[in-house]
């Protein structure tokens, strides 16, 4: 029978290894052949919805889930297609259909837009979260869990 000691928990500690990878099999993100993820469960490191598949989890499993992108990161907005000058952009920088490039809001958020069409003085990008619209596998070790303090 598990620890409860080691159950995730709202505000447990939990190191872990992830990967999403895309129905078609491309991997978007993997931490298993890399550093292991360590954050609190409520922190916003991760989407709390991805969270909420992580709760009651023991170290040492191992779970993997079909999510629908839709119901994490929200459904495409066609608001988030904007068009750029295309002098905005230095002229040394080689520009691709499917290129994501990183801007800085007046905020300071930091957000990405991947670009969809590129005209001779225009260039569209989509600022929508990569994964709407798309299922993808959730996947998770769980190396270490300590309890909320």
């Amino acid at each position: 029978m598990p620890n409860n000691r080691n159950r995730i928990n709202p505000g447990s500690r939990v190191l872990l290894h992830l990967s999403m990878t895309l129905e078609d099999g491309t991997e978007v993100i993997s931490t298993y052949e890399d550093e292991p993820l360590s954050f609190t469960l409520g922190d916003g490191v991760m989407e709390a919805s991805l969270e909420s598949l992580l709760l009651g989890l023991n170290t040492g499993d191992e779970q993997s889930w079909e999510v629908i992108g839709n119901e994490v990161y929200g459904p495409i907005d066609d608001d988030n297609l904007q068009w750029m000058d295309r002098e905005t952009f230095s002229d040394q920088m080689k520009l691709r259909v499917d290129q994501i490039i990183g801007f800085t809001t007046s905020n300071g958020e930091e957000i990405a837009g991947r670009i969809v069409e590129i005209e001779p003085t225009q260039i569209q990008l989509d600022f929508n979260h990569p994964l709407s619209g798309k299922t993808f596998f959730f996947k998770t070790t769980i190396l270490d869990v300590d309890p909320p303090e």
